[in-house]
């Protein structure tokens, strides 16, 4: 998965650019560039509607109101973004100038009543200034109420300033009204560009977020892997080594046959330690019942195994497999069994593992983590190391082929662990 905080372009300035700070900076320069709009729009109009001297000291005040504009702007966007602290000298700065401008802009008009020319100047000059200072304003509030509020200040102030200056009631609320549709749009769409920027970059963080789960899924999934492959092979190890010295202190030959052994399945725990590593681990049913057979035979428990896995899906044998190996090594871990019996069938559309020992309340203490109910005092499949770490694995391998699993005491000496897994429809039978 490619997070936008690793994407590259090309190179250059843009390229190294992460994705939410390319929005950042679109958006921000969009509103710089928005003081030449306002140059463009307002300020060189104003050549062709009045003489050379009006229009330049006009153009002027439209240049330094746009310039602080922008100013204000690039503020407010850090504001936003929680870089520093809310402009609000600057904003009240900013509604000043509109407030002045406009004022001289009413006034203008009044003056040159009759001068068509004239009053359009001023008419462009209070709607233009005023309309840019509404949406930017709105930059440096939060809140819908907040940025109505001061879209609708604005207007009410234009209607007001108006009526107060003489101007004709039908002419204020035209004016007005443009004012209404202009600032009401640049607020909307300074409002906008905010919830873009940070819609962008909570996307941003959730992606960062995901990647970060995925890792410590992924840990998870191989520590629970490792407990899986490396509980029963120790447990063989520490039988075996502790066998291998009762025998060696009796003198007999036997010991050297134990510690081989113990050399065997110590290679073969570093193979599948890698196997593990490299992703490519998968518990093959038939194996792990091979395995399991073999492994607790050489402790002395006898082991029945029942069933074949020929003709099940990869997957139901890979989580089934895994049930036989966790088994396999309480069953060795916990209790004093003699026997254990391991049997898979095919029932109704769904493959039943069912693995069962004795020898449940040889061992003091209480069962791990189980599916059903257990008896007072037994020990055995259920209990797990680590207090039942290993059936909570069981239990999210099954989960994610649909299977269940029951762990619980039959009798005062018996433990039974079922695993029940759904078989599709294509899914061929077994023997029993």
């Amino acid at each position: 998965m490619r997070t936008s905080g690793s994407t590259r372009g090309s190179g250059g300035w843009w390229g190294r650019k992460t994705t939410p700070a390319k929005v950042e900076t679109y958006t921000r320069w969009s509103f710089h560039f928005f003081a030449l709009i306002e140059v463009a729009a307002v300020g060189l109009p104003l050549f062709a509607q009045v003489g050379t001297d009006a229009a330049s000291w006009m153009a002027v005040l439209v240049t330094v109101h746009a310039l602080l504009c922008s100013a204000t702007a690039s503020r407010a966007l850090d504001w936003t973004r929680d870089r520093r602290a809310q402009p609000v000298r600057l904003l009240w700065v900013l509604g000043a100038v509109t407030a002045l401008i406009a004022l001289v802009a009413v006034v203008l008009g009044e003056r040159g009543h009759g001068d068509d020319q004239a009053q359009a100047a001023a008419t462009t000059l209070l709607v233009g200034v005023l309309s840019f200072g509404a949406g930017t304003l709105t930059l440096g509030v939060r809140g819908l109420r907040q940025v109505l509020a001061v879209v609708a200040g604005v207007v009410g102030g234009t209607l007001v300033l108006q009526l107060a200056l003489g101007v004709a009631a039908a002419a204020a609320l035209v004016t007005a009204f443009i004012v209404l549709v202009a600032g009401g749009g640049l607020a909307f769409t300074a409002v906008f560009s905010v919830w873009l920027l940070d819609a962008v970059y909570e996307l941003d963080e959730a992606r960062e977020t995901r990647a970060r789960l995925a890792v410590a899924e992924e840990r998870l999934r191989f520590g629970r892997d490792l407990h899986d492959v490396m509980g029963r092979n120790l447990s063989v190890i520490a039988l075996k080594s502790e066998l291998a010295v009762q025998l060696a202190r009796r003198g007999r030959a036997e010991a050297v046959d134990q510690m081989i052994e113990v050399q065997r399945i110590a290679r073969e725990s570093q193979r599948e330690v890698r196997d593990v590593v490299r992703g490519y681990r998968e518990a093959a049913l038939d194996v792990e019942l091979a395995g399991a057979q073999g492994v607790l035979t050489a402790a002395g428990i006898e082991c029945e195994v029942t069933g074949e896995a020929a003709g099940l899906p990869s997957e139901v044998q890979s989580a089934l497999g895994w049930v036989v190996r966790e088994a396999t090594t309480n069953v060795l871990r916990h209790g004093n069994a003699g026997r254990c019996a391991v049997a898979v069938r095919v029932a109704e559309g769904s493959v039943v593992l069912t693995v069962e020992n004795d020898g449940a309340t040889e061992v003091g203490g209480g069962v791990g983590d189980s599916g059903g109910s257990t008896g007072s005092g037994s020990v055995g499949i259920g209990s797990g190391s680590g207090g039942g770490a290993g059936l909570v694995g069981l239990r999210e391998r099954l989960s994610a082929v649909g299977g269940e699993l029951e762990a619980g005491a039959v009798d005062d000496d018996r433990f039974r662990l079922r695993a029940t897994v759904p078989l599709p429809a294509v899914a061929g039978g077994v023997a029993s």
